[in-house]
């Protein structure tokens, strides 16, 4: 596929994009800051600029396709992580304003050239826990799609309007777009570098909900996105299938979830489920942080 990628330069990014091209994707990067990968071509361009947008949506990918003489080639696909990551970085209104005029400007532009897949980024912080002030616990475990999303903090508040948008434009088009509510992403460097402190302290944890998801099964997830059609509009969690601790979890209930709803979880399964996306997509993350790291 033809893919237009925005924030690839990014740490979610630049793994989803080695991922696809290891797939044999054709990839545009576009974004602040190249990405400078083998056989990926970068754009600078700004995503809150609506004119931006519609120019990458119409433009070459790279010189080769200069070639053929015959017009620049429609985009087969459009993944969209391009946004201010988290709160505390920029000023509030500033990550608010970023993240859903920029996700409003992309999907824009993608349905209006006929780009019929579009996959975008939302965030496990939209269930309002990640950046709650002080403790936050669900309303049930594992925490699956239909937990409700109610966060109190610019971020959050973004990515949940930003899956209104989409679903706003998908009733119009037609066309099939996924939302991502992604989990704190891990890169294979990290095991080693954060993980040992999780195991000694696993309330460090207790915020992603003890859960995590590798770089590299982030790749995996977008490219089954792009794989299956026909879903309309959806959201899915993304998360490994293990804690990212090594409490069991009837361990981890009896000391952080007390009160809480909790249905059958395995004695080490995520609690933030990723069934939706196995169930639909066919998703099947491959990485645990106990490939890299031996507990004592």
């Amino acid at each position: 596929m033809r893919i237009l990628f925005t924030g690839g330069s990014g740490k979610a990014g630049r793994h989803a994009i080695a991922y696809l091209v290891e797939k044999g994707h054709r990839v545009l990067n576009v974004d602040k800051v190249p990405l400078d990968h083998p056989g990926v071509s970068d754009r600078i361009a700004d995503i809150t600029d609506a004119g931006q947008m519609y120019d990458v949506m119409s433009s070459y990918a790279g010189f080769e396709e200069l070639e053929p003489g015959t017009g620049v080639p429609r985009f087969d696909a459009v993944v969209h992580f391009a946004a201010v990551p988290r709160i505390l970085m920029t000023t509030d209104n500033e990550c608010y304003r970023v993240n859903t005029l920029g996700t409003y400007n992309v999907i824009d532009a993608a349905v209006k050239f006929g780009v019929r897949k579009i996959v975008f980024a939302s965030s496990e912080t939209t269930y309002g826990i990640c950046f709650a002030d002080g403790e936050r616990k669900p309303d049930y475990l594992p925490i699956d799609e239909q937990h409700p999303v109610v966060p109190e903090d610019s971020y959050a508040m973004s990515k949940v309007v930003n899956e209104v948008t989409a679903r706003s434009f998908q009733k119009r088009s037609g066309f099939d777009i996924y939302g991502l509510r992604i989990n704190n992403v891990v890169e294979p460097h990290e095991y080693a570098q954060n993980f040992p402190d999780y195991l000694a302290d696993p309330s460090l944890r207790l915020r992603n909900f003890f859960a995590y998801i590798d770089a590299r099964d982030l790749g995996e997830m977008v490219d089954r996105c792009l794989a299956v059609d026909g879903l309309g509009f959806e959201v899915f969690n993304v998360s490994n299938n293990d804690h990212s601790v090594g409490l069991s979890s009837a361990e981890l209930i009896d000391a952080y979830y007390q009160g809480v709803n909790v249905s059958d979880i395995g004695p080490n399964e995520t609690f933030y489920s990723n069934k939706k996306a196995k169930d639909l997509l066919g998703f099947q993350p491959k990485h645990s942080w106990r490939d890299h790291l031996k507990q004592d």
